[in-house]
């Protein structure tokens, strides 16, 4: 049974009802609200609604390593021989989370009602992803729950060290950024109007470049609040820009193609390409399903469009090595080596190697990136700050060589 928060309306009083209710589904939750005469308004399962605090993300949130710990935990015990039910219960009085609780909680409820463990976490898409039901189910089927799970968890592991290896790398030049704008911000706010006060005493035209700073400067000290609102809608409007699919289109296009960064991002595609569809070939899902759930998970457009043009040409009779050899999207490995399992009949195998391979190389390209961003991240802060010191020093050796200092002292 799964506890879902409801609010309703009493259909005789028309007194409002807001408290919980346990039931199957929500559509079973409304029929027994129904039959108390309460009209239901919302029904949310309690675990996915965690009222105000969860909506804006204060609450406690479910992370990568959260999941990963149960799914090796509810492994370790199914392969002791402990029954799933006895397992689940296990697992959940081992876990500090208490939304990881809720949920865990929810599906033993389920499983006890009759579920199968896989639509008991297809019950939770937010916690639970499509391939993670998806290998449960296929584990079920097959008998081998316990290795599924440690597969699913070791895939798990793989794509969060990725993702941390990347934003590890960026942190520094975020840092060199921050310190670019405080000296930028620094300069602009002190010594600037300085200098522009001065030539106003004089009554002297600054030079062009200490001019236009100076206006910047003037703006920003007296329209400080502006920037904060403007950025914030800067932001907003990119977000639902992306939300679009010409936006999601340009995002995904420009993600392969930046300087730098494209390679990083191509070989990260291919990577989870190669580890998710193995993973699901090697649990005993059929191709064109398993390429199916690659497609809804891979995270972009460009990638997706080629994969739903693979199946159907798997489906029209060729062989997916086929499929990929002239799709720019993918890189040359990925068909080899599937060609190599097809022929070997170690599909599963060769694109486990694949992932492993381009894994190894997004964690040389990121090693690599910090070394070539920070000399360029230097020139960038050298040139910035070389211009504003230019329209604070010609300013200064103008009214010197032009004698305006003397004249002003007289």
């Amino acid at each position: 049974m799964i506890t879902f928060v409801y609010s309703a309306k009493h259909m005789k009083t028309g007194e409002s009802v807001k408290a919980e209710v346990q039931a199957e589904n929500a559509h079973a939750a409304a029929k027994l609200l129904m039959a108390q005469n309460l009209f239901p308004i919302t029904v949310t399962n309690k675990a996915d609604q965690k009222g105000l605090a969860a909506m804006f993300g204060l609450g406690s949130r479910i992370s990568t390593k959260d999941r990963i710990i149960f799914t090796r935990q509810l492994a370790t015990l199914i392969n002791a021989g402990l029954p799933l039910l006895q397992s689940l219960r296990t697992v959940k009085g081992q876990i500090s989370n208490p939304a990881l609780q809720d949920v865990v909680q929810n599906v033993s409820n389920s499983v006890e009602g009759g579920s199968t463990l896989s639509a008991a976490f297809a019950e939770h898409p937010k916690v639970f992803n499509q391939i993670y039901v998806a290998l449960i189910a296929a584990g079920e089927t097959s008998g081998s729950l316990d290795k599924t799970m440690e597969r699913i968890a070791d895939q798990q592991e793989k794509d969060a060290a990725i993702v941390s290896k990347i934003r590890g790398a960026l942190i520094y030049p975020i840092i060199v950024l921050m310190v670019i704008l405080g000296v930028l911000a620094f300069m602009l706010t002190t010594v600037l109007p300085q200098i522009g006060q001065l030539y106003a005493d004089l009554d002297k035209p600054l030079p062009f470049l200490s001019a236009v700073l100076v206006s910047l400067s003037h703006f920003i000290i007296k329209f400080w609040w502006l920037v904060p609102v403007l950025l914030v809608m800067a932001g907003l409007g990119l977000r639902n820009l992306l939300k679009t699919e010409q936006g999601k289109r340009f995002a995904d296009r420009m993600k392969v193609k930046l300087p730098l960064f494209g390679r990083i991002f191509r070989k990260v595609y291919m990577a989870r390409y190669s580890r998710t569809l193995g993973t699901l070939l090697g649990s005993g899902i059929p191709l064109l399903e398993a390429l199916d759930i690659v497609r809804k998970a891979i995270n972009n457009v460009l990638l997706e469009e080629s994969i739903e043009r693979s199946m159907g040409e798997v489906k029209g009779g060729k062989a997916l090595s086929e499929t990929l050899e002239d799709d720019p999207q993918f890189l040359v490995l990925v068909p080899q080596m599937i060609k190599i399992g097809e022929q070997s009949g170690a599909i599963d195998e060769m694109l486990g190697r694949v992932a492993t391979f381009y894994e190894n190389e997004v964690d040389t390209e990121v090693k690599n990136l910090s070394t070539t961003i920070e000399p360029l991240l230097m020139v960038v802060l050298g040139v910035l700050v070389a211009l504003v010191i230019a329209a604070v020093l010609f300013p200064v050796y103008s009214l010197v060589g032009g004698g305006g200092l003397d004249n002003a002292g007289r």
